[in-house]
């Protein structure tokens, strides 16, 4: 990256996060971090990784907390004035809801997860805009199970289909602004939060097996493409899902 991109990344928890890989190639690559924690059990370990690529501050972020979010956002503000790109990368739903049937989820819990999983990337592009004075690059991250139906997968299939249209509302909405947005779809990679719950090792064979690459992608892998669709040099790319999983989408 040059020109020191600065840039808001959401989602670490932990060394196998995600957010957390991505969060390593940004800082490679030359960019300016601001990070977030989810809680204050997480703070700790969420400092103690932001220190080692000088991301201040660790900000508390709860998307559900709409005081939370304009905090962050003003806090982007009084440092930088504006900002380069926003990685989302968190999901959640309850685990009931997303160990059962699709058939026996709750309504409570389908919200929950919506909220949190999709309506969240919503809520903080409304906020990014106005700080992306020179435009800028939003991403999130998906899943296959989105597209296809995936054993197990449950509750998050549905969420994460909503998730990729509203990508594409969003970049619709945001190009005007000079803003792009996409959505990675990683294959199966241990990370904090794995697609398949109780099935992961299964699911990581049979994903090995037909991918034309016959290997599991890796978090450094999904760190390195997010880096690449933040940059100028992915600026003709918008409102996209780009598959990171060695090939497996291509069988069919």
């Amino acid at each position: 990256m040059t020109d020191a991109l600065k840039g808001l990344v959401i989602g670490i928890a932990n060394e196998d996060s995600i957010a957390w890989a991505c969060a390593r190639a940004f800082h490679d690559r030359g960019a300016r971090l601001i990070v977030t924690c989810q809680n204050e059990q997480t703070r700790g370990a969420v400092e103690d990784l932001a220190a080692r690529i000088g991301a201040e501050p660790v900000l508390p972020l709860d998307v559900t907390s709409e005081a939370q979010m304009d905090a962050v956002f003003a806090a982007i503000a009084d440092k930088w004035g504006r900002f380069d790109f926003l990685l989302h990368s968190i999901a959640y739903a309850p685990p009931a809801d997303l160990l059962g049937e699709l058939t026996n989820a709750s309504g409570s819990g389908f919200a929950i997860a919506m909220d949190v999983s999709c309506h969240s990337l919503i809520r903080l592009a409304k906020r990014a805009r106005p700080l992306m004075k020179n435009g800028g690059a939003i991403l999130t991250m998906s899943y296959y199970g989105a597209e296809k139906v995936m054993p197990h997968y449950n509750l998050m299939g549905p969420v994460k289909a909503a998730l990729e249209s509203s990508v594409r509302y969003l970049a619709w909405e945001l190009g005007p602004s000079d803003i792009r947005v996409n959505a990675l779809s990683p294959g199966p990679v241990r990370s904090r939060v794995s697609p398949h719950p109780g099935r992961f090792d299964e699911i990581m064979q049979e994903d090995v097996f037909r991918t034309p690459l016959h290997r599991a992608i890796t978090l450094e892998q999904i760190g390195d493409v997010a880096a690449f669709m933040v940059s100028p040099q992915a600026s003709g790319i918008n409102g996209q899902i780009i598959h990171v999983d060695n090939g497996f989408t291509a069988i069919g």
